[in-house]
């Protein structure tokens, strides 16, 4: 069986049912040369964290994005659910070394397939919705999305958000916007970094992330909502 605890560490979270994400991590291709198998492929816990990552990116979009219309919103959560960008967060944690599939297709190299590596990650994140809750999993699902989530949205909202900010502080106030560290909680594996961003002594706005750096963007996109009548100037 794969490393589960592996996984879990790199995931950041524990299961109470560590038997869900060992199924999430089951090709079909398995069973089909090992029918006698106790657990079955993962292609239900598939298709019910396909329907998850739907409702936790349309929620992020809809609370974040006020003024995107419901397209604008399809589009983009089109963007950050697809096959390819699921495929690429999967690879970054490696989780077609934990797959379990048949030696054919090891063989023709299904452990870099996208549909496989999208499947899983699909199935892992309904794993974590059926042990840890809605919650939870939304916290990994950004966790693992991170830069993407940054690149997708600044290319379908056409706003790079802190040079916006810098173009609306220089106009407006003559100076340059500061990104400063005020918290950093969470273990190594898990981190939540929060930035404040400010022009001289006056503090704009502050963001959350995964990384500095989406941390820094949060902040920026806080800031120019503050100074909404600056933003479409």
């Amino acid at each position: 069986m794969p490393d589960k605890d592996a996984l879990q560490e790199t995931l950041g979270i524990k299961l109470a049912n560590p038997a869900l994400l060992e199924q999430a991590l089951v090709h079909s291709s398995y069973i089909n040369e090992n029918p006698t198998f106790a657990l079955g492929h993962n292609e239900r816990l598939e298709f019910l964290g396909d329907a998850v990552l739907d409702c936790i990116v349309a929620e992020k979009l809809y609370q974040d994005f006020p003024d995107l219309n419901e397209g604008e919103m399809t589009k983009l959560r089109a963007a950050l659910v697809r096959r390819e960008t699921l495929a690429g967060s999967a690879r970054r944690i490696n989780l077609g070394e934990y797959l379990l599939m048949g030696k054919g297709e090891e063989a023709s190299g299904g452990r870099d397939k996208e549909p496989n590596l999208a499947g899983a990650l699909e199935a892992v994140v309904a794993a974590v919705y059926l042990d840890r809750g809605l919650a939870a999993t939304a916290e990994l699902v950004f966790r693992l999305l991170d830069d993407t989530w940054i690149k997708v949205i600044q290319q379908g909202t056409g706003t790079d958000y802190k040079s916006r900010l810098q173009e609306v502080i220089q106009y407006r106030f003559q100076l340059t916007p500061s990104y400063r560290l005020i918290a950093e909680t969470g273990p190594d594996h898990a981190k939540n970094f929060t930035v404040e961003v400010s022009a001289g002594s006056r503090i704009l706005g502050k963001g959350t992330g995964k990384s500095k750096k989406l941390a820094e963007t949060e902040a920026a996109r806080a800031a120019l909502e503050r100074l909404k009548e600056d933003f479409t100037g």
